[in-house]
């Protein structure tokens, strides 16, 4: 079984439109949706084949009064939710929802870092309940990004929490990029974010087959495309994006050999400043 410590195990939307988002990312992912509702809590199941992916459900209105905005959030699994929940608020994070149970399947927790970065906690309560599938597979995120105040002080934070290992960095003129592992696999980077970005983020990259024709789906769905495509690593591309309601989210795939050439900047030439700016990787 796959050892889904310090890894991310879980992706959830909060929107302000759910039917609006269920749309938008079935046709730009291709995944499927099924209804997971319970009284007084609607929710929507992402799924890839037989497996479910991800999480869709309504910002809640509390949240949307203090300036909460739709965005994704993951969630990392873990031995003890509570006791490492306890860790954060003593490393100085914070607890947002204190560790719950999930009709008796699972338990998690939402918390942030001491940069005010959210994530979630997570651990099944019956291990033969964890997915079994490849994390890299075509529909899943396969990779994690952390735009930090600070990414140094920040990776000492997540080393100390979930265990993370450093990996290759990669140095440049906007600065250090941070390759970070979790169970030997290599999961993630982070980097600190440009001064004019007034919150730190965490995103996240689906993995998709052909990356023009995807970008071309966020577009016709009404979403845009903040930055790309770009080359990544290898024979990746990646294109950052917003959904039509604000979230970030990003893609990572393959581009053909003649790609369709329509590809403009979606922000002036400063968006390197802007939240969901790409540098190399």
């Amino acid at each position: 079984m796959l050892d889904l410590r310090g890894r991310f195990v879980w992706y959830e939307l909060m929107t302000t439109d759910m039917k609006a988002a269920m749309a938008f990312y079935t046709k730009v992912v291709g995944w499927g949706a099924w209804d997971a509702s319970m009284p007084g809590r609607p929710y929507i199941l992402f799924s890839e084949g037989p497996a479910s992916v991800g999480g869709l459900m309504v910002l809640p209105e509390d949240a949307r009064e203090t300036g909460a905005k739709p965005g994704w959030i993951g969630y990392v699994g873990v031995d003890d939710v509570d006791a490492t929940a306890a860790r954060i608020e003593r490393l100085g994070g914070a607890v947002h929802v204190p560790p719950m149970d999930i009709a008796g399947t699972s338990r998690f927790a939402i918390v942030a870092d001491p940069q005010a970065t959210r994530l979630a906690l997570f651990k099944w309560l019956n291990p033969a309940q964890a997915p079994r599938a490849d994390p890299e597979a075509a529909g899943r995120v396969g990779w994690n990004e952390l735009f930090a105040a600070d990414w140094e002080a920040a990776f000492a934070f997540y080393s100390e929490v979930f265990g993370w290992q450093k990996e290759q960095a990669e140095v440049g003129e906007t600065g250090t990029y941070q390759l970070f592992s979790a169970g030997g696999r290599t999961i993630g980077g982070m980097r600190t974010k440009p001064a004019i970005a007034a919150e730190t983020f965490w995103l996240y990259y689906v993995d998709i087959g052909d990356i023009d024709a995807a970008a071309r789906r966020v577009i016709a769905g009404g979403g845009q495309v903040v930055h790309g495509p770009t080359e990544a690593r290898e024979d990746r591309w990646i294109v950052q994006c917003m959904d039509p309601q604000g979230a970030l989210f990003a893609l990572q795939g393959k581009r053909r050999p003649d790609p369709v050439g329509y590809f403009q900047r979606a922000a002036p030439d400063d968006a390197a400043a802007t939240p969901g700016k790409k540098w190399s990787r």
